[in-house]
């Protein structure tokens, strides 16, 4: 069968091209998942890029009707929502609307503490307590708008901001509101109409939509699925409100690869760098490996999505019970990136270098150490011969002669290129730093 593009979200288990010792390991997975939780139903899908692999549901969407699962059931998402809201927040910046490093309140006040700013309520490091004032995981009663802001005199600051890492749900509310208040639409609503409508994703809804999974408690010592509630999370929502598929999520996915700044590391959340969080996705460490996405844990609901930076491959997993095996799915990822690694795409000419570059390209000294100056896909690139091809560092220009690093090594600093009376490139200065033709010590 030809590979399957993400056009629709599959109505019934899909079995696509892809190493068939990978799918059937990821199939037992599943499975086992299934049983031993127990959990009335899993949804698991595979996908690379723009293309859904293989994508299978098993057991019941809802048990009281014996209505069977399928890759476009629905389930709750939880905190996978938090991505839609960085997302959002980075299109308002990109928009000159915002700053990351803006305190929050200058656009919510009465969230104004010193320290918060948007960049540290993305990583989770602002400090903030944990949840909304009050015991809403106990009444399951969240407030509105006005009570959330009425309420945060109450909120404390476990921590002081940027001290370390600290999930809070009630930083991503706060978010939310800010979005609101930037963008002159309720979250939900810039969400729908600036992600959810331009990517295509159907099946996201916030609240559950057509063929929705019912969520359940099930008991630990009996073979008994109670149904939990729907719960309305108003002004929490962007916390953890969105339902999605498995194949909504792999969609999704494939956006949130391209948002590099997403992926930039900002707090470690264990000291052995296993785990740490960028802005607004959860970063995954394995051997040498690097993953991102985020876990949901709702009412009933258990989400995951990850993929491999490098391999551009990931796993979506969804369940209707709040309570499941402990089992690690970043370890599905990495088995379907260690079956499938990244093909190296062939090399193809491309655009000549601007005539202001064509002398300033080849190697340049500093410190002793050797640098090459190239035109690689149509932008200036440095690198250090023999390194790491994937992560070379970039330049813009700004002005004559006049480059800045947007990635890799000295990202922000100048590079600026002297010439001599002829026009030729005789010196560069990269962060203040002297590279010339051939290696000399500094000072000479």
């Amino acid at each position: 069968m030809s590979s399957r593009r993400f056009a629709s979200s599959p109505t019934r288990s899909a079995l696509l091209p892809g190493p068939e010792p990978l799918i059937e390991e990821l199939r037992r997975e599943a499975l086992r998942l299934q049983r031993e939780s127990p959990a009335p139903s899993v949804s698991i899908a595979l996908f690379r890029r723009q293309e859904l692999l293989w994508s299978e549901a098993i057991g019941l969407a809802d048990v009281e009707s014996e209505r069977e699962a399928t890759p476009d059931t629905q389930y709750a998402i939880a905190s996978i929502t938090k991505t839609f809201v960085a997302a959002s927040i980075f299109m308002l910046r990109d928009e000159g609307k915002l700053s990351l490093d803006d305190p929050i309140g200058r656009y919510v006040p009465q969230a104004e503490r010193e320290g918060v700013t948007i960049r540290r309520a993305l990583a989770h490091s602002s400090g903030i307590q944990r949840e909304v004032p009050g015991g809403v995981w106990e009444s399951l009663e969240f407030p509105d708008r006005e009570q959330l802001l009425a309420s945060l005199g109450d909120a404390e600051q476990v921590l002081g901001p940027g001290e370390r890492w600290h999930y809070s749900n009630l930083a991503y509310a706060l978010l939310g509101d800010l979005v609101a208040q930037v963008s002159g639409d309720p979250a939900e609503q810039f969400i729908e109409e600036r992600l959810l409508q331009p990517l295509g994703l159907e099946r996201t809804t916030w609240g559950p939509g057509e063929n929705a999974a019912t969520g359940y408690f099930v008991e630990p010592f009996a073979d008994v699925a109670r149904p939990e509630p729907v719960v309305d999370k108003k002004a929490v929502a962007p916390a953890g409100a969105l339902w999605s598929t498995t194949g909504d999520l792999a969609r999704w996915a494939v956006y949130l690869m391209e948002q590099e700044e997403m992926h930039a590391l900002q707090v470690m959340a264990d000291p052995q760098w296993t785990l740490a969080w960028g802005l607004g996705l959860i970063l995954h460490r394995r051997g040498e490996r690097i993953f991102a996405g985020h876990d949901g844990g709702a009412i009933g609901h258990v989400s995951h999505l990850s993929y491999a930076l490098k391999e551009k491959l990931g796993v979506a997993v969804l369940m209707n019970t709040g309570n499941p095996l402990e089992f690690d799915p970043v370890a599905l990822t990495d088995k379907a990136a260690e079956a499938m690694p990244a093909e190296d795409e062939p090399w193809r000419p491309g655009d000549a270098p601007p005539p202001e570059l064509e002398e300033v390209l080849g190697t340049w000294w500093g410190e002793g150490v050797e640098w090459r100056l190239e035109w690689r896909s149509g932008r200036l690139e440095a690198r250090l011969p023999g390194g790491n091809s994937s992560f070379p560092t970039t330049f813009e220009q700004e002005s004559e002669d006049v480059y800045r690093t947007v990635s890799g090594r000295e990202q922000g600093e100048l590079l600026r290129i002297v010439r001599d009376d002829d026009g030729r490139p005789v010196k560069l200065y990269w962060a203040t730093y002297p590279f010339t033709r051939t290696a000399k010590p500094l000072g000479r």
